[in-house]
């Protein structure tokens, strides 16, 4: 408070003695100041300030030639209008007048001059230091004004200290509303967060991420491009260029040459102007100067509807202008007003009293000299603006009829305190002309903005309203067909970096903007979330998705049901060769005692035939779902059972072999094999070799059901994993050994009788054999699909097929076709010519 307190005392002095060398008028105005029982203050941009650099302070004289602001003209007139109607109102402050004193605040010394005077005890003139400063009585109760964010800003921290309150009309920064900061101020225009967040809906409804942002150097412009960037990059919109117009540009300086420059190279077709009337007027004259067309061009608030803009030569020319408006409001009966101060006689100006204070910035020369025929034309943006500051005047009367008790009809007329003032004026909610004045929590107004487009009929300018944006949440409502785009055939501009991709291709960002992008498709197996467009998604385990895919689709189960058409013909063929073994079986066993059956092992016969029927058992399990005891039966019961016959089918040979070839040559291992049963003690050993294998498979390589997702993206292949595993290898590699030895015993016996000679036959299958297995192992190292089972299966069936088509074929067919062939006689003179033929050679 100290610190503040000194600062008050240090511009007062140099602002006093500025004021005391500058001023050589003594002239003043007699419509700045009116007499009541509480004064308000009124700070109004009558004239404009000086736009140069400057090395030094200097007190800038408002009242100069050629200065004069219409618009701050119009606010002014607003807020004695306002006093008017109020001191008028029977039911508004009844007995009770307001006075005011009005301040042109052409610049940033007549604005703390101004507040200075607001802030002085009345009489002396003079601040008073207090340590109580809850008890501090200055001139005025409340303050109206000022107009920028700079004057405001200013003023906001002078009278915060005494909690006089300060309604602006026109400073939008969100700063304002820091109240730890500013707790004594107020404002009837919105918050600029909400018209930056209204610019960024704006900018996305249309499709715009790529755009330029330009400010002035003023309070306004930089915190208003600092929150819009801010906002606008965390919605996904890039800022190709961004730049601050310095206060001190002039057209066709260098500076703005260079900023032309970088606009026009920066590509984007949207550029957002956040700026103050006065250097968005430097800065449309700079981009006509340098013929920069074709643009959308997004206004702020404060020159949207602006006239000093419109008025640049060949503006019309540049392209598309949008903006955001205050709501359109009327002051009823403002124009009327000031058509009767332009009547009156207002005199010459009066010189000050001999003592009192030079109070050049209360001095308006041109509007003493305005007529009927020669004013100010107020147009839409000045009502607007007027408005906002003629609601400030009645937040300030409601507040002060609430403190003064004018409710119960009386009021008590007493010492009021700032303080006290502001307090009521918080809780102020009425109906002004169908408008609700009230105060939020950050003592914002509760009003909207209009989105507007400016429209050229000809030579003569207008605004079309497209819709309006209301808070809180910021939603924005636009009627699109309303807009009359720069382009050919009213097409919306594009302004984008990169264009959007096809569907299914993500975007690799090129450079330091994610706006920037390549178009790569995702790949297979990826989908593109439109939540994440610059990362492609894996699909989950059970789902697959096509290069560029921005959804991922189910994976088709798979597996050899029994229901397809090649199930039915291998399940024909095999339930045929069932039969066909069970057919041979009961033959066999009608023809037990028969020479044919005998020579073919007799009763063996049964075992070969029941092993090869458990092969064909086990190849149902190809068919449908795979299941665990279909994966842990169908190979292995295959691998055994085709090992059983094999081991017959070899000691059978080699029996053959044993019996007419070496009984007489080494008859100690004939009778060793016949008496020990060798046959038999043979296929036992050689079935438990296989059990064993199949055993150890199943238990350390146990085949179970899985499903199988690498091999097809877009299948789910349900199979048994006994493919690859060394079980199902070591027999395999068993029945191949016993397949060897067959076919040599078979080979070796070529020459024996010819009711024993079955090498061809057996050779046959055996080759058969050979020759199906291969063939499976080909298709299965360039086909993994489907229907490898059925290849599988098929493969297995050609095994069975030849092993009974190769030994036991021709036997029924010498049963049934050939008995003659059947008989003792038949088969001995068979030995006979085969024991005539060993002797002779």
């Amino acid at each position: 408070m100290l610190l503040c307190t000194a600062r008050l005392v240090g511009l007062q002095l140099l602002i006093s003695w500025c004021w005391a060398f500058a001023c050589h008028s003594t002239e003043s105005s007699p419509d700045f100041t009116l007499p009541g029982d509480y004064l308000l203050a009124g700070l109004f941009p009558l004239h404009s300030g000086c736009l140069q650099v400057r090395h030094r302070p200097e007190v800038t004289l408002c009242d100069r030639s050629g200065s004069f602001n219409e618009h701050g003209y119009h606010l002014f007139q607003a807020m004695r209008l306002g006093v008017e109607e109020i001191n008028n109102s029977t039911a508004l402050l009844p007995n009770v007048t307001l006075g005011y004193q009005l301040y042109d605040v052409c610049s940033d010394s007549a604005n703390v001059y101004a507040t200075l005077r607001v802030l002085s005890l009345p009489g002396p003139h003079h601040i008073e230091l207090q340590g109580d400063l809850l008890h501090y009585s200055p001139t005025v109760l409340a303050v109206i004004g000022p107009d920028s964010t700079n004057h405001a800003a200013t003023t906001a921290a002078l009278l915060s200290p005494f909690l006089v309150p300060l309604i602006s009309y026109a400073a939008s920064s969100e700063t304002l509303s820091v109240k730890r900061q500013y707790p004594s101020f107020l404002r009837t225009i919105p918050n600029d967060k909400y018209q930056v967040e209204t610019m960024v809906l704006l900018l996305q409804k249309f499709g715009w991420t790529w755009i330029s942002l330009v400010g002035s150097s003023d309070d306004y412009g930089q915190l208003g491009v600092q929150a819009l960037e801010n906002q606008a990059t965390g919605q996904g919109i890039c800022i190709a260029f961004k730049d601050i117009m310095p206060f001190s540009a002039h057209v066709g300086d260098e500076r703005m040459q260079c900023l032309m420059r970088r606009l026009a190279q920066a590509r984007a077709t949207v550029v957002v102007v956040f700026s103050s009337r006065q250097l968005a007027r430097v800065f449309f004259e700079s981009v006509v100067l340098a013929n920069l067309t074709g643009k959308v061009w997004v206004a702020s608030e404060a020159w949207a509807l602006s006239r000093h803009i419109t008025g640049v030569p060949g503006i019309q020319r540049i392209g598309t202008v949008l903006g955001v408006a205050i709501q359109k409001r009327t002051v009823p009966g403002l124009k009327a007003f000031e058509e009767a101060y332009a009547r009156a006689d207002k005199g010459a100006p009066r010189p000050c009293h001999k003592g009192s204070w030079c109070s050049s910035n209360q001095l308006c020369r041109e509007c003493q000299a305005f007529t009927a025929h020669r004013m100010p034309k107020l147009k839409a943006f000045s009502m607007s603006s007027a408005y906002n500051a003629y609601r400030a005047v009645y937040a300030v009367a409601h507040g002060l009829h609430q403190l003064l008790g004018c409710a119960s009809g009386a009021c008590s007329r007493g010492r009021v305190y700032p303080w006290q003032l502001l307090e009521q004026i918080y809780k102020v909610n009425f109906l002004l002309h169908k408008d609700t004045v009230m105060f939020d929590d950050n003592r914002d107004p509760l009003s909207s903005y209009n989105i507007i487009a400016w429209d050229w009929n000809g030579p003569k300018w207008t605004f079309t309203v497209l819709g309006s944006s209301t808070w809180s949440p910021v939603q924005l409502n636009i009627n699109e067909t309303k807009i009359q785009w720069h382009g050919k055939n009213n097409q919306v501009p594009k302004s984008v970096c990169s264009s959007d991709c096809l569907e299914g291709y993500q975007r690799v960002v090129m450079g330091f903007h994610h706006c920037c992008f390549e178009c790569v498709p995702c790949g297979a197996g990826t989908f593109l979330n439109k939540s994440d467009l610059y990362r492609c998604q894996p699909c989950g385990k059970e789902e697959w998705a096509p290069e560029g895919s921005q959804t991922c689709f189910l994976r088709t189960v798979v597996f050899l049901a029994w229901h397809e058409h090649t199930s039915w013909v291998l399940l024909a063929a095999n339930t045929a060769l069932l039969l066909l073994l069970l057919g041979t079986a009961g033959l066999f066993a009608w023809h037990l005692d028969t020479p044919v059956v005998r020579s073919a092992g007799g009763r063996l016969c049964f075992l070969m035939l029941g092993s090869l029927a458990a092969g064909s058992g086990s190849l149902y399990g190809f068919f449908g779902e795979p299941t665990t005891p279909a994966c842990l039966l169908r190979q292995a019961l295959f691998a055994l059972g085709f090992t059983i016959f094999l081991s017959c089918l070899t000691v059978r040979s080699f029996q053959l072999i044993i019996i007419f070839k070496f009984s007489t040559k080494v008859p100690t291992f004939y009778h060793a094999w016949v008496q020990n049963h060798g046959a038999g003690l043979f296929v036992m050993i050689s079935s438990a070799a296989q059990l064993l294998i199949c055993l150890t498979w199943l238990v350390v390589w146990t085949p179970l059901p899985t499903r199988e997702y690498q091999r097809f993206p877009h299948l789910v292949m349900l199979e048994c994993t006994e493919a690859n595993s060394l079980g199902f290898i070591l027999a395999f590699l068993y029945n191949g050994l016993l397949s060897i030895s067959a076919f040599a015993c078979s080979y070796l016996g070529k020459d024996l009788p010819e009711n024993y000679n079955e090498a061809k036959c057996v050779t046959f299958s055996l080759l058969f054999n050979f020759v199906s297995w291969i063939a499976f192992f080909t298709t299965a190292s360039v086909y993994d699909g489907k229907y490898l089972p059925a290849a599988n299966m098929m493969a297995g069936l050609s095994s069975l097929s030849s092993g009974f088509g190769g030994y036991f074929l021709p036997k029924c067919y010498v049963i049934l076709c050939r008995p003659d062939l059947n008989s003792t006689e038949h088969f001995q003179a068979s030995i006979q010519d085969y024991t005539r033929r060993c002797g002779s050679t």
